[in-house]
Order: structure tokens, then C-alpha cells, then sequence
């Protein structure tokens, strides 16, 4: 069986979904299908560009390469999945939330422009068409399945799949830190985590590792914490190797993870592995789907203050921090989370 996994790229960006794409493409062909990835650059600004990559992917003709037919489609993420075909089963990492529950919240810049109604009523009909020609849609999470529901009433299956390397995760003795590996961006709440620290009563220290989206806002991040007064404590790493990555995991008291409704994220899953607690927030989305509060991690209040107590209490409770992470990862061992059964319902016909 061919198969083609589609999907969007924002070059010089690597972040969940691009290693979720690469991981599934892999794990394609280590179970024995032909598979390639094709992903087209994708610019939501100015927003008439949304428009221009819609109209590119509906364009695109997938059907067949080379005098061969491929014979099963797999979008991940908005506009990848308005590619027609007729065997499509799409695995929806997310829309473009800025259509959707990020409509009227503000950091969406869809919502700013005068054309943005136009362009949001364009986006959901679009949606709708495309996903009424799938012949399966599974979603990455109960929260994605959630969302897709509400707002365009599909129904979709949630399939959870392995972080990259899920193998490779190890613990050690806990060092004074806390881990937040992220992309740095608005809706994963760095600003939260800096407001938090200054409100901690121990000197708590958190590393940040990820690049900024757009080149400017690591920088932004640096001054606020300098402004804090805690730039002491607030100590950004930028983008960090997979070995680095593994090390700061397994050596961090836990893992700081507060998004704004994040989709799935990788995050979470990492830490259990790890054998950290992770600290995320009620309206954090994904990440609630895999904690159990005080006994594999901690979920608050989306406030600064909420955080910092949170911080506080597992900084000065070492012993609680490990009893959490062993939790944790038996927790994550008895999910069952494997690529067996995500290769096994996308391919079956």
C-alpha cells in the first residue's frame, strides 16, 4: 500500500506537529507500507495568505505519482486535509483555532482584520466540505474531538500515539529546576510562568527550552524576566538537542506545562515517562487527559499566584515530586499508547 501523509511546514520551525508527521511517516514504513511525506509551507499572515495555501492544497493532485496510485491520504492539520481523494482518513492534529475557540480571545489576529469574518465563514465551510469527504476521521485528542464536534458537529475517534524516542526516557536525582520545553509562543504561556516565579516564596528556578515563533518573542520573554527581577531563575536554552532534551528530563524536579487548550501534547506524555509530576493548568486542554491531580501531578488555576503556590509546594516537598513522577509513569505504562494500534487504524480499509 502507498501512502502519502500530508501536512503544513513553517521552515526553520520544528515543533509537536512537525515531529508528529516525521514519526508517523517512519513508523508507516517500519510496518511495511510505502510512505512519504509532502507538506507545503503554510503563512496565516497578512490573512488573505490563508486563503492562497486553502486554495494550493484543494488544488493539489494526489491520486497518483509516477503512473502509481496512491491508495490511502493522511492529513494532519488545516489545509492539509482540504486535499481531495478518494481513500482520505485524516488524523487532525488541529484547525486553525483562530476560526474557532480562539475567535474572540486576544491573541487571535484573524479576528483584527476587517476581512476576518469573511475569511473565518470561508475556513469553516471549507472545513466542512472536506471533512464530509473523509472516509475516517480520527483526532490526536479527546480535546481535538471535542472541538471538532462543537463547532463543525463531526464526529472523530481520539488516537494517542508515543512521544519520539518514548523508549529513550530515563530518571535520575532531581536537581533544582523546574523543565518547560516548548516552542515559545503566546498560547503556550511562558508570560504565565514568569509572572508565577516572582511570586514564589523559594528561589525557584525554571528552564525554558524551545525557539521562538517568530524570532522576536524570546527576546521579548528575556526582558520581562529581567524587568521581574528574576532573570536569575528564568533561564532560556533556546532550541536543545534530543540528548539534552532527555537530560533536563530526567533531571528537573517536574515539568512545567500551562497552554491555553493545548491539542495533545507531547509534553505531558515526556514527563510521565521521565517519571516527573508535571504542573499544568484547568484550562490547559490536552494535558488533562493524562494527569491524575495530587498523585501524578498538579493542576491549578490559570493565575500567576495559583502556579507559584504549586511551585512552591513540590520545591519544598522533594519527597512528594518523586512519589508523583513514579505515579506518573506507571500511569502512562497502563494506557496502552503504541504505534501498533495507530498504524492498525489508519490503515485499516
Amino acid at each position: 500500500m502507498k501512502i502519502i501523509v500530508i501536512s503544513v511546514n513553517a521552515p526553520f520551525i520544528m515543533g509537536g506537529a512537525e515531529i508528529h508527521a516525521d514519526s508517523l511517516v517512519n513508523m508507516l514504513k517500519k510496518f511495511g507500507y510505502e510512505a512519504e511525506l509532502v507538506t507545503i509551507p503554510f503563512k496565516a499572515y497578512p490573512n488573505q495568505r490563508i486563503l492562497d495555501s486553502m486554495l494550493i492544497f484543494r488544488l493539489l493532485d494526489i491520486t497518483e505519482s509516477c503512473d502509481r496510485t496512491i491508495d490511502l491520504v493522511i492529513p494532519l492539520k488545516f489545509p492539509a486535509y482540504l486535499t481531495p481523494h478518494p481513500n482520505k482518513v485524516v488524523w487532525l492534529l488541529h484547525q486553525h483555532r483562530d476560526a474557532y475557540d480562539l475567535w474572540n480571545n486576544p491573541i487571535c489576529g484573524l479576528a483584527q482584520n476587517p476581512d476576518g469574518q469573511q475569511i473565518r465563514d470561508t475556513i469553516i465551510n471549507a472545513d466542512n466540505n472536506a471533512f464530509s469527504e473523509c472516509r475516517k476521521i480520527y483526532s490526536n485528542s479527546q480535546n481535538v474531538a471535542k472541538r471538532l464536534k462543537k463547532y463543525n458537529n463531526f464526529d472523530s475517534t481520539p488516537l494517542y500515539h508515543p512521544p519520539k524516542n518514548a523508549e529513550e526516557f530515563y530518571s535520575h536525582h532531581s536537581q533544582n529546576y523546574f523543565f518547560f520545553p516548548s516552542r515559545l509562543t503566546k498560547i503556550k504561556r511562558q508570560e504565565l510562568v514568569l509572572n508565577a516565579i516572582a511570586k514564589t516564596h523559594h528561589d525557584v528556578k525554571v528552564i525554558f527550552a524551545g525557539s521562538a515563533d517568530d524570532g522576536r518573542y524570546d527576546q521579548q520573554l528575556k526582558a520581562m524576566s529581567e524587568k521581574l527581577g528574576i532573570s536569575n531563575r528564568a533561564i532560556f536554552l533556546n532550541r536543545i538537542s534530543e540528548k539534552e532534551k532527555l537530560k533536563y528530563y530526567a533531571e528537573c524536579l517536574g515539568v512545567i506545562y500551562p497552554p491555553l487548550d493545548e491539542d495533545y501534547g507531547y509534553v505531558t506524555l515526556e514527563a510521565m515517562l521521565s517519571s516527573k509530576p508535571v504542573i499544568t493548568c484547568s484550562d490547559s486542554g490536552g494535558p488533562l487527559e493524562f494527569l491524575i491531580p495530587k498523585e501524578t501531578g498538579m493542576i491549578v488555576e490559570s493565575t500567576p499566584q495559583a502556579l507559584a503556590e504549586a511551585m512552591d509546594r513540590l520545591w519544598d516537598n522533594r519527597s512528594q515530586s518523586v512519589i508523583m513522577g513514579k505515579n506518573a509513569r506507571k500511569h502512562y505504562e497502563s494506557m496502552n499508547i503504541t504505534w501498533e494500534n495507530v498504524i492498525e487504524k489508519l490503515t485499516t480499509i
